[in-house]
């Protein structure tokens, strides 16, 4: 990225997360001014050392569910000298925790949606197959673990869960198999879980994906209502940005990106004529948002020789207009919910 005149390197952060597109995120904000930026996945901080970096005269407003990230920020605040407030919530309610701290309107949110490196680098959090751990997954601390859907969830919606969320096509081998083991004990660690996951699930000779990937992967979205809260973020993020003020998003798998993609085109008037994803709901609504990349921005090669867990990143940005905002999308929930729960008990 071209450093802009006038404007501050972005220097890389010594976080231990390494924080992907960074210079593509502060490049689609266009950080200028006196203005806010919410940063809704504060993580280690990358992207707002960043910002802080970008404009002398900016403020952050950062969020973060998870209360090690709150603590672990606590030096960055100090350093940022009163630009930079963090606050312990959810991104879903970026809109509510702004208008809480002052800080609304504002002129941009940047939203890192999954899993940080340091969440799946600890063992106790119980993200990861890598490492043997408590069977746990919550990013907060609040609500049912892994272990509790695993043990408790019928076995035709752990299917549900793993094949949907994971993208697991032998979810019902997986489910079943899980189902067998907790009759002779309680699933209660990650490398319990991934053994079983292995028993049933082949990868391709050579392939660097390990069996529990996607089963990980399912279970994680569902602990943490990681779709639903992407929903709630959008809808969020057109309500509390000023005229001209931009979202950018980071998504690192389909699921995530379908979701993103589908919403900004229909506030864009990008899907006047509907699509599988989303049908069209008549009339079509004000255009509330306006497309600031053109498609996807992807990690180019020296990003992913630095940070392979880039590879499957993607950043899409758009622009809030002057139009109202629209009603909330509904038909949009239907990409973060399972089929049963949105077509009244269909089963896939």
């Amino acid at each position: 990225m071209k450093a802009r005149p006038g404007r501050a390197p972005v220097p890389a952060s010594d976080a231990p997360h390494i924080p992907v597109l960074l210079g593509e995120v502060i490049d689609a904000l266009s950080p200028a001014g006196e203005g806010v930026i919410i940063d809704g996945t504060f993580g280690a901080g990358g992207y707002t050392r960043a910002l802080l970096a970008a404009d002398p005269a900016l403020q952050i407003l950062a969020i973060d569910r998870d209360p090690n990230a709150i603590a672990g920020g606590q030096p960055l605040v100090a350093e940022a000298e009163g630009r930079l407030t963090l606050v312990p919530g959810r991104f879903g309610d970026l809109d509510a925790l702004a208008e809480q701290a002052g800080k609304g309107p504002v002129s941009g949110v940047v939203l890192d949606i999954g899993v940080s490196s340091m969440q799946l680098d600890t063992p106790e959090r119980g993200f990861s197959f890598r490492h043997d751990g408590p069977l746990d997954m919550r990013m907060g601390a609040e609500g049912p673990s892994a272990a509790d859907i695993v043990n408790e969830t019928d076995e035709t919606e752990l299917a549900d869960i793993i094949y949907h969320y994971g993208e697991e096509r032998r979810s019902r081998a997986v489910a079943r198999a899980i189902h067998e083991a907790r009759r002779r004990g309680r699933i209660e660690t990650t490398a319990q879980l991934a053994e079983i996951v292995a028993g049933v699930v082949r990868v391709e000779p050579g392939s660097h994906i390990h069996p529990a990937t996607r089963t990980f992967q399912g279970l994680r979205i569902a602990v943490n209502d990681e779709l639903g809260e992407l929903v709630r973020a959008l809808h969020a993020a057109e309500r509390v940005l000023a005229p001209g003020g931009r979202l950018a998003v980071v998504t690192f798998h389909s699921l995530e990106d379908r979701i993103v993609k589908q919403f900004f085109a229909a506030r864009s008037g990008r899907s006047s004529h509907g699509s599988r994803h989303l049908p069209s709901q008549g009339a079509p609504e004000p255009r509330s948002l306006q497309p600031v990349t053109k498609g996807p921005v992807l990690p180019g090669e020296a990003e992913l020789a630095r940070n392979p867990r880039a590879r499957s990143a993607k950043l899409r940005a758009v622009a809030r207009t002057d139009a109202p905002v629209p009603p909330p999308l509904s038909a949009i929930e239907t990409l973060a919910s399972l089929p049963d729960q949105r077509r009244g008990g269909a089963r896939r």
